[in-house]
């Protein structure tokens, strides 16, 4: 029986791993946005917000996509739920996060970097921890990437 356990014990704990972010998936999200943010410069904000909002683009693989929204927290893109146009300045996840805020303060601080927050998961419907990395394009928009944790 204890060694039963601890068969189940190992498969419960590998598979709960099994879901965990990878440091290649980190790496992954933060190369799609220095990717992003060459696009912009290359063809210019207005056009890479429109690639952006696009439900099929190089900007969208599996549940990886890029949004973008501007310093007032209005998105300005989002190609997999309808945001755009919403000021989600003040919104707050379950935890109390304003995260469109901290993304905002983010990119004014440091230029770009990583925000953990809770967002709901597209497969569970769940709240669930995530991260986005973002970065400012142009000069009053931002772009992100996330990954749940």
């Amino acid at each position: 029986m204890n060694r039963l356990m601890k068969i189940g014990a190992a498969l419960i704990l590998s598979a709960s791993v099994s879901f965990a972010a990878s440091q290649a998936d980190f790496d992954n999200v933060q190369a799609h946005i220095e990717k992003a943010v060459q696009f912009c410069k290359d063809k210019g904000v207005s056009t890479c917000v429109a690639e952006f909002n696009k439900k099929e683009s190089q900007w969208v693989t599996g549940d990886l996509y890029i949004w973008a929204n501007d310093f007032e927290g209005v998105i300005t893109a989002h190609p997999k739920k309808p945001l755009k146009g919403k000021n989600l300045y003040k919104y707050k996840d379950l935890a109390g996060t304003q995260l469109f805020k901290a993304f905002i303060d983010k990119v004014k601080a440091d230029g770009k970097g990583w925000v953990d927050y809770v967002w709901s998961h597209p497969k569970t419907n769940k709240q669930t921890p995530k991260t986005s990395y973002v970065q400012g394009i142009g000069e009053n928009q931002l772009i992100g990437a996330g990954i749940y944790k």
